[in-house]
């Protein structure tokens, strides 16, 4: 074979080995996804509600996935640091965050915030709804709502914890506060876990639940006088009033998500969507939820896409009512 006709069928033989392996393995944005540990960032304390069905969903799409995902809990702003986190990372699938809803509708109204709630998030899905809990120690001489506002109208200045500034729970109370002429002192914490552990050191004279506390009305710990975020009584608690029985308007409730920065590559969402999807469809997941007391609210992307924007709205403008300002 002459020299030049030997570098023509090299070239072709190189040309088309290369074509057969494009055509034997056509190649998505991330091959072979997952190829590292995936971290998902929690909005709230370790032992926090929140946190308890984001392990759940890590060691299930970890099963699922076969590979390393791993939850890193990031308190604070409610939620917020944990959010601006994820907005911050690439968007290749390695971080999500699990966070609450009002990450997105309220506190961006409260705070400021190192991320757009619009702009720099993919939602990816909502498995549940934040249902809370007005709670007094078990010891509590208070045995009904009734009593507690009574009590509270006489004793100005109760103290109640809450997972966070200008969450869902705090919100809920101080309508019952302007509903019903009452002044409380709020006290923040990182999580509901500490806000509970501050109630049982009775360094607070009431917590504002968002879940956590369901466990403690479980030991006995805590009585429950009064359930929010909710548009009927809790099943689980047929005889425990709901904020709007007192005919007191009521916060909307809001979600647990879970979310990934902006700009995710469709193959890799799809990914990351249908393996948690398939996780909170599990027995061993829905057992958590039952045992929570949380119910299960599944939402997918397109959903939230179009809820969040008039969610929104709403919290700006019941926030504005209440005279809350933002805080710089």
């Amino acid at each position: 074979m002459q020299p030049s006709r030997r570098k023509n069928f090299a070239a072709w033989f190189v040309a088309g080995g290369i074509l057969a392996c494009l055509i034997s393995f056509p190649s998505p944005a991330f091959p072979g996804y997952p190829e590292q540990p995936i971290t998902i960032y929690c909005g709230y304390s370790a032992g926090a509600t929140t946190d308890l069905t984001a392990r759940a969903l890590a060691d299930g799409a970890e099963k699922l996935l076969g590979s390393p995902v791993v939850v890193e809990n990031k308190p604070g702003g409610g939620a917020t640091v944990a959010t601006a986190l994820v907005a911050s990372k690439k968007p290749d699938g390695y971080t999500l965050g699990v966070v609450s809803t009002g990450v997105i509708s309220v506190r961006p109204h409260m705070l400021k915030i190192a991320y757009d709630p619009f702009k720099d998030l993919t939602l990816i899905m909502q498995y549940s709804r934040y249902i809370g809990g007005l709670c007094v120690l078990n010891e509590s001489p208070l045995k009904t709502i009734d009593e507690f506002i009574a009590y509270a109208k006489a004793h100005p200045g109760l103290s109640y914890g809450s997972s966070g500034l200008y969450t869902q729970q705090q919100l809920a109370v101080e309508l019952l506060a302007q509903c019903k002429g009452l002044t409380f002192k709020h006290v923040p914490f990182k999580g509901g876990a500490p806000a509970n552990t501050a109630l049982l050191g009775k360094h607070t004279d009431f917590v504002a639940g968002a879940g956590q506390h369901i466990q403690y009305l479980k030991q006995e710990k805590f009585r429950m006088l009064l359930v929010y975020n909710t548009e009927k009584r809790d099943p689980n608690f047929p005889n425990i009033p709901i904020l709007k029985e007192l005919g007191c308007q009521d916060a909307p409730a809001l979600g647990y998500i879970l979310v990934a920065p902006k700009g995710l590559p469709e193959d890799i969402y799809q990914k990351i969507s249908t393996t948690f999807k398939k996780v909170t469809e599990t027995p061993a997941f829905q057992t958590l939820l039952t045992n929570l007391n949380l119910p299960y609210n599944y939402k997918n992307r397109e959903e939230l896409e179009k809820e969040m924007p008039g969610q929104s709205a709403f919290y700006k403008s019941f926030l504005d009512k209440m005279g809350a300002k933002k805080k710089k």
